[in-house]
């Protein structure tokens, strides 16, 4: 791509960004607020650990809020972050621009009360071999509770880009002990998970997978997040769990957007347990990879799935109406339609569906008032109906270049419970462009000043 057109892209989308008034809306309750109250741990080297470095923060022990002091790429040489000691907030936010990227590897959280926001994570094939071992997750819980990720940004993961998981059956023999020991109250909002590699190095060949819900997880919510460019699974929700999607964007799903599968070949010697899905004010728009007559929700194996679904919209690429609903294999799983939400909606302000494109387009993804030029392209291409599901993240330049930068974080100019700044201006931010702030954003500090 010239120049020119990179710099017209980018004006376009800066224009998007601050340029959307959004409408005020009440905070719903958070399942956690991470290491809020705890001390101060200021991140001041890329070096993927030791001293002054991201992993060695994440290893202390007790309340934490970690905050960055320097910018750029933190390389992981095919490994990932495991996130194990509770009480967290990881706010990337305070890092001076472009912000904090994480390449050649993922974020597993493996315990409780964790909080994370304005993080890039760039997993790629990094030149493995086509079916060899390197399967990393770009995001994923694993067995973990009481979550929060915000406002980041899950590009070329090799297994799912943004995922809660955990054990199908763990900690005992009833339904549940099952919920409590796997990943349970996790809130994904406003995050950019995109460009699942398809055919890369995962040994189960094809896996462009956007989010996997895993089995008997329960209240995990999806508020107001952009899934693009992902083969199946946005998202898949397996056997028994149970998932609120409120105002999210599907773009380009290749062979499955939302589905539903308890599969008998993993729950044999199980009773099935039945899943639920509440979808309101949802959009699934079709790239030039979805299948033809794609549905919105389709079901699999021998589970029943209570759903119920308002005001989603499913079209083809030039508008036209998809259907609702389909199935894959001939099974006796049914979609059981309610006439009332399984999940609770208090403190969601629901957009309607028809905002909902342009809404996200501004608000979702990592640090929206200072875009890197991968977001840049990936929300420009859905805005223009372009981009393709990918094998390998050189097909779109490769890991980005970044160059290293360093600012002090003064605890005085910040906000400590919200992590805002007392200015209304973010680092990086252009002072008067504060239209990319949330909703969320706005009401806290509306009630700040």
């Amino acid at each position: 791509m010239r120049k020119s057109a990179i710099r017209a892209m980018i004006g376009a989308l800066s224009l998007l960004a601050f340029g959307l008034a959004a409408p005020a809306m009440a905070a719903q309750r958070d399942p956690t607020q991470g290491g809020q109250g705890g001390r101060i741990i200021r991140v001041t080297t890329l070096a993927k650990d030791g001293p002054g470095s991201l992993a060695a923060a994440l290893a202390e022990q007790g309340p934490r809020i970690i905050v960055f002091e320097v910018a750029g790429t933190i390389d992981m040489a095919r490994s990932t972050f495991d996130i194990e000691n509770p009480y967290v907030t990881i706010a990337g936010q305070t890092a001076p621009s472009p912000g904090i990227t994480i390449i050649r590897g993922g974020i597993d959280v493996r315990t409780h009360d964790v909080k994370i926001s304005n993080i890039r994570v760039f997993t790629g094939a990094d030149g493995a071999p086509h079916l060899s071992d390197w399967e990393a997750d770009a995001f994923s819980t694993v067995a973990a509770h009481h979550v929060v990720v915000e406002n980041c940004t899950f590009l070329w993961a090799v297994d799912e880009n943004m995922s809660a998981s955990g054990p199908r059956f763990g900690g005992g023999d009833t339904v549940e002990e099952w919920r409590a020991n796997t990943s349970h109250d996790i809130l994904f909002r406003r995050n950019l998970a995109a460009e699942g590699l398809a055919n890369a190095s995962h040994p189960k060949g094809e896996h462009s997978k956007g989010s996997l819900v895993h089995d008997n997880t329960t209240n995990i919510v999806f508020d107001r997040n952009i899934w693009a460019h992902n083969v199946e699974r946005s998202p898949l929700v397996k056997g028994g769990a149970q998932v609120l999607m409120i105002n999210n964007l599907i773009y380009d799903p290749g062979h499955r957007a939302v589905h539903y599968n308890l599969m008998d070949l993993e729950w044999a010697g199980h009773e099935p347990v039945t899943g639920e899905i509440t979808a309101v004010g949802n959009v699934m728009r079709a790239g030039y990879d979805t299948d033809e007559g794609l549905p919105f929700l389709t079901i699999g194996g021998v589970g029943d799935l209570k759903y119920y679904g308002r005001d989603n919209i499913a079209v083809d690429r030039w508008g036209n109406p998809g259907p609702m609903f389909g199935r894959y294999g001939v099974t006796k799983a049914k979609i059981l339609e309610s006439d009332a939400p399984l999940a609770s909606l208090d403190g969601y302000d629901i957009l309607p569906a028809a905002e909902v494109e342009t809404t996200l387009l501004a608000t979702a993804g990592a640090r929206p008032w200072d875009r890197g030029p991968e977001e840049l392209r990936v929300l420009y291409f859905i805005a223009e109906g372009r981009g393709e599901i990918l094998d390998d993240e050189k097909e779109v330049g490769g890991y980005p270049q970044i160059a290293e930068t360093h600012a002090p974080f003064v605890e005085a100019d910040w906000n400590l419970d919200t992590m805002t700044p007392k200015s209304g201006i973010y680092p990086g931010q252009k002072p008067g462009a504060q239209e990319h702030l949330s909703p969320r954003d706005r009401e806290m500090r509306s009630g700040q000043q």
